[in-house]
């Protein structure tokens, strides 16, 4: 359905855009009917930065986003509507995409205007009434209400059934979780799995590896821009392969035992990114190769249905 091939981001930064950030470096991946992907990483890592390049809030610098086989990027007026029908977005903060002087259900409203202009008054309420309750809101409880009336939880699924009502066949879900209670969460997960049953494929963007586990049946790894580790989720995390990988995995809290001793911050000495491995200047010395830092790795088969980016990944790694 939805294909990412060797897409790039870089930004111009500094004083009249004299220097260069590389976000996203050659990401590749795919997303079918139906499935659920977690983007896991660290804040900086580029996760947004792909969601939002599959929704066409930026442009990218190289590669291609393919949807059904068509090049979203070169999408124009009635088929980026068409697109936009198909695939939507929701975002971490669910008050942001509000504006507090209008009641909450005015997004349907500049739906209905954009999309079901035709539509009949009363077949547009009875659909936007069907739209709530398969997202568990009561319509008489949220409709008529002020974003400020209304729980993040409430918010985030009143953005959802708004993306439902375009009955749309992949939805970006990027970190939409973060900022709800630990009781209003797993309500959100479990109306994304089911949501799931309905086909309707998913990019899960989290920096929660526990949430990633929960959700989905593929993940991929991504630091600095560049995707280290991917493949189905079991297998990742059950057997970790890239250095980074790992520390992720251990720096999870745990209640059965102290917390090791891992790297959780950035070294100081991150560097800029160069020909050589991403992770060069964060992986511990013991586990580098005299090639990691000119040689960048590709993703190779580490096992049936996992790949890892890693000079390293081999047998000893399994071990």
């Amino acid at each position: 359905m939805l294909k990412l091939d060797n897409v790039s981001k870089t930004y111009r930064t500094g004083t009249f855009g004299g220097k260069q950030l590389c976000a996203v470096r050659d990401v590749t991946f795919e997303i079918k009917d139906g499935e659920v992907v977690s983007l896991i990483g660290e804040s900086g890592s580029g996760k947004s930065t792909i969601g939002k390049m599959i929704l066409r809030l930026i442009a990218i610098n190289e590669g291609t986003i393919t949807f059904d086989g068509l090049d979203v990027g070169s999408l124009k007026r009635g088929d980026l509507r068409e697109y936009y029908r198909k695939v939507q977005g929701v975002f971490q903060d669910p008050f942001s995409s509000y504006n507090p002087i209008f009641k909450a259900d005015r997004v349907f409203e500049v739906m209905h205007d954009h999309f079901y202009r035709s539509m009949r008054q009363k077949e547009w309420t009875a659909k936007i009434h069907d739209s709530l309750e398969s997202v568990g809101l009561n319509p008489e409880h949220v409709l008529g209400k002020y974003p400020h009336q209304l729980s993040g939880g409430q918010l985030q699924r009143f953005l959802i059934a708004r993306a439902l009502l375009l009955e749309i066949r992949f939805l970006v879900a990027d970190e939409i979780i973060s900022m709800l209670d630990a009781s209003t969460r797993i309500d959100v997960l479990n109306l994304l799995a089911d949501l799931k049953e309905r086909d309707l494929g998913v990019l899960f963007i989290t920096h929660d590896l526990s949430l990633g586990y929960y959700i989905s049946e593929q993940a991929a790894i991504l630091y600095r821009g560049c995707i280290v580790e991917m493949g189905q989720t079991e297998k990742i995390y059950d057997n970790p392969i890239h250095p980074y990988t790992r520390m992720l995995m251990a720096s999870v809290p745990r209640l059965d035992k102290k917390w090791e001793d891992v790297e959780i911050e950035l070294r100081a000495k991150q560097g800029q990114l160069s020909d050589g491995c991403v992770y060069f200047e964060r992986c511990p010395e013991h586990q580098r190769q005299t090639c990691c830092r000119d040689d960048r790795p590709t993703l190779r088969l580490a096992e049936e249905g996992h790949f890892v980016a890693c000079q390293r990944s081999g047998k000893e790694e399994s071990s």
